[in-house]
This record gives structure tokens, C-alpha cells and sequence, in this order.
């Protein structure tokens, strides 16, 4: 055989195994790498959205009020205030930590707008200004704790949640409760504002579109950087999908209100915070430190400011999240925080995929998993159950989350020693 005949061979070969590498980046190699991300035990956010569609189905049939728009619009607002404390959740869990004064943070910043705001009569951006810089100094505090003394996160913010209730207390004085004036501008955001319909509409749009422009990029120069990279069926069907399914949800909550500019709000802050943990290099130190500390600290990374910046975060969302809720309830008041606040917010969290164990989340389970807990709360106050079915079901869900977790957690570990 000739050297001709055998390059000409090769060259065969090579054209064969492009056309094979080319066809798994197609819509079969995209699948086919689902399922074996599956079976290898990253189930991503697939529990969750099983999860939201077994109990859309089950409440719907008890009570058919459940899926009628006006009762998703008011779902949402209701989301918006739990969802902001678990955004900050997210941060800290993902470095293996824990803020169990998130609820108590969330109170005292509503404390604080109803007597700053409406007692004191100052400006509300000034209040809000005000309320968030408290929640940086109380994260501050927690963080510099936890760096300078190495004490356990759960024993400083449960402190924490001790203090902050006691000042939450303290400033409300004997009255207990300060009414928001219902015409203000911050009581209008919680309970009434509307975003208008062209708007929800390209805002559904806009996902699908940043997708293609994305993968369309990103294709670019992992090609020219000889890497595979996924084929533009795929990418064009991500953002069908993504897009017809925002589309719908926009279509079918304007048949009602429409969409609250407060989950706008929300939603805004998990695209933000979804950016900076998977584009900056602060978001990727904090996966690093979150999946193994000292491995951080010797490849660099600044262990204690990551640190810091995570309780910084969790407390100052926590503080917001406090302010969205007084305006919600158009009050301010000791009951504020407490309850099932801690609950919901860490649970939200825990069920939207973010792991306990640090090393894995994203800004979206915040997003996904109150929906989950709004979503159990809501369907069993249509059917007029107790709150103690509420605590046991969001309980139990929250124990299937973690148990999943757990698995998930041993099969990646099993198939990387394989």
C-alpha cells in the first residue's frame, strides 16, 4: 500500500470520526449527554420542575382556583419578598455556611422603614439606603466572626437572630405595629403595580434571544480554539423552548393582571447575582471555596474575603427582602420575620437545587425553589387546611430535597472513582 493510499485512509478516518463528533453535538448527542448527566447523579433542576408540576396537577384538581390567573399574579407577589431572602441563602450555602437570622434581618428592616420612613419622616430612598447598609454591617459582623475567631456561622447568626429580634422589638416600641400609607409608591410596587404587556412580552423573549447570541458565541471560539461545542440545532431549540414556555406563562398571567413589577424586581436581582457567580471571578472563587476551602487558599484565592462578601450579600438581600414585605402587608410590625420565614427562605433555597453541603447552587433554585414553597402554601389555603399541614408538607418536601441531594451527591462520587 502506497504512503498516498495511506494518508488517503486517514484522512477517511478522521473525516469519519468529525461527521461522528459532529453528530453528537447535534440534538441526539445533546440528549444522550442529558442522560448520562442524570445517571451520573447531576440532576440539575430537574426535581424542581417535576416538583412544581405534580403539585400544579394535584391542587388544581382539588380546587381548580389554583391555576386561574388572578391566583398565579398573587402567588407571585407573594414569592417576591421570601425570594429575595433565599437569593442571599444561596451565597452562603454554596460556601458550606449558614444564616439562621435571615428571618430576624428581614424584620428589623421592616421595623426600621416604618419608623424611619413613616415615624421619622424620612425620604424613602434614604430609608432604603439606610436598611441595606444595616444589612451589610450585620453580614460584616458575621463574616468578620466567622474569618477572625473561626466561630461555626450557625452559633453567630443565631445570635444574630436573637439581637436583630431584640432591636426589631426594641425600635417598634410599645405599639408594635406602624402602618405603611397605602397610596405610597412602595405600598403600590407590592400590592398593585402591573408591568404593561408589551414589556412582560419582550422581557419573555429576551432569554431566548440571549441564548442564541450566546451559543452562537461561544460555538465561535470553542471551534477556533479546536474544542466540541454544541451544534446550533441545539442552541436554537433551548431557546424555542425557553421562549414558548415564558411566552405562554406571560400569555396566560395577562388573561389576569398581569406580571407584579415586585417578581420583576426579583427576578432582575437572580439574573444579576446568576451573572456574577457564573461570569466573574468572584462567582467562581466562590463555587472553589465552597467545594474545598484549603484547596482555595492554596490556588490563591482569598478565603475570608470570599467570605465575607457571601454573609455581606445573604444579610444585605435579607434587608431588601424585609423592605419588599412591609411592602406587601403595607405595615411594619413585630410579627414581621418571624414564623416561617427562616423556613421558607432556606428551604426555597435547598429544594431549588443549591446543595448544603456547599460547592453547587445557582441564583435560579432561589427563584424555582420559592415558587415550590409559595406554590404549597397557596394551594392549601384554597383549600382551607391548617397551617400545621403547611409546616409538615414544606417539611417533608424539604427532606426529600436534601435526601435527593445526598444521592446525587454518592453517585457523582461513585461513577468519579469509576
Amino acid at each position: 500500500m502506497t504512503q498516498e493510499q495511506n494518508n488517503i485512509g486517514l484522512t477517511q478516518q478522521l473525516d469519519r470520526a468529525d461527521s461522528r463528533v459532529r453528530h453528537d453535538e447535534g440534538l441526539t448527542g445533546a440528549l444522550r449527554a442529558f442522560y448520562d448527566q442524570v445517571r451520573s447523579g447531576d440532576l440539575g433542576m430537574l426535581p424542581v420542575f417535576v416538583g412544581l408540576f405534580l403539585i400544579s396537577i394535584v391542587f388544581s384538581v382539588l380546587n381548580p382556583v389554583f391555576l386561574a390567573p388572578n391566583n398565579l399574579v398573587n402567588l407571585l407577589f407573594d414569592a417576591a419578598a421570601v425570594g429575595l431572602i433565599s437569593l442571599g441563602v444561596v451565597c452562603v450555602l454554596l460556601l458550606g455556611e449558614i444564616d439562621l437570622s435571615i428571618g430576624s434581618m428581614s424584620g428589623l428592616a421592616s421595623a426600621m422603614t416604618g419608623v424611619l420612613w413613616v415615624n421619622a419622616g424620612i425620604a424613602l430612598p434614604f430609608t432604603i439606603a439606610a436598611v441595606l447598609v444595616t444589612g451589610m454591617l450585620v453580614g460584616l459582623v458575621y463574616g468578620f466572626l466567622r474569618n477572625r475567631f473561626e466561630m461555626p456561622s450557625f452559633v453567630a447568626t443565631l445570635a444574630g437572630l436573637l439581637t436583630l429580634l431584640g432591636m426589631q422589638l426594641y425600635i417598634l416600641g410599645p405599639t408594635g405595629s406602624i402602618n405603611l400609607p397605602f397610596t405610597s409608591p412602595l405600598v403600590r410596587f407590592g400590592q398593585i403595580l402591573i408591568m404593561p404587556a408589551w414589556l412582560s412580552y419582550m422581557l419573555a423573549v429576551l432569554p431566548g434571544a440571549m441564548i442564541i447570541f450566546g451559543g452562537i458565541r461561544t460555538g465561535q471560539k470553542r471551534r477556533a480554539a479546536n474544542l466540541s461545542a454544541s451544534g446550533l440545532s441545539v442552541t436554537l431549540t433551548k431557546a424555542l423552548v425557553l421562549s414558548v414556555a415564558l411566552v405562554f406563562a406571560v400569555y396566560y398571567l395577562e388573561k389576569g393582571r398581569g406580571v407584579p413589577w415586585m417578581f420583576g424586581a426579583f427576578t432582575l436581582l437572580v439574573v444579576v447575582l446568576n451573572y456574577a457567580l457564573t461570569r466573574t471571578k468572584w462567582g467562581r472563587s466562590m463555587f472553589a471555596v465552597g467545594g474545598n476551602a484549603e484547596a482555595a487558599r492554596r490556588s490563591g484565592i482569598n478565603v475570608k474575603a470570599i467570605r465575607l462578601s457571601a454573609f455581606m450579600i445573604c444579610s444585605s438581600l435579607a434587608a431588601l427582602g424585609g423592605v419588599f414585605a412591609a411592602a406587601r402587608l403595607a405595615s411594619a410590625s413585630q410579627q414581621a420575620g418571624t414564623g416561617d420565614v427562616n423556613l421558607n427562605a432556606i428551604a426555597a433555597a435547598v429544594i431549588g437545587g443549591t446543595s448544603l453541603f456547599g460547592g453547587r447552587g445557582s441564583a435560579w433554585s432561589a427563584l424555582l425553589g420559592v415558587l415550590v414553597i409559595m406554590a404549597i402554601s397557596n394551594g392549601l389555603t384554597l383549600l382551607n387546611l391548617s397551617s400545621s399541614l403547611r409546616y409538615m408538607i414544606t417539611g417533608a418536601v424539604l427532606a426529600i430535597a436534601v435526601v435527593v441531594d445526598s444521592l446525587a451527591r454518592r453517585s457523582r462520587a461513585s461513577h468519579g472513582r469509576a
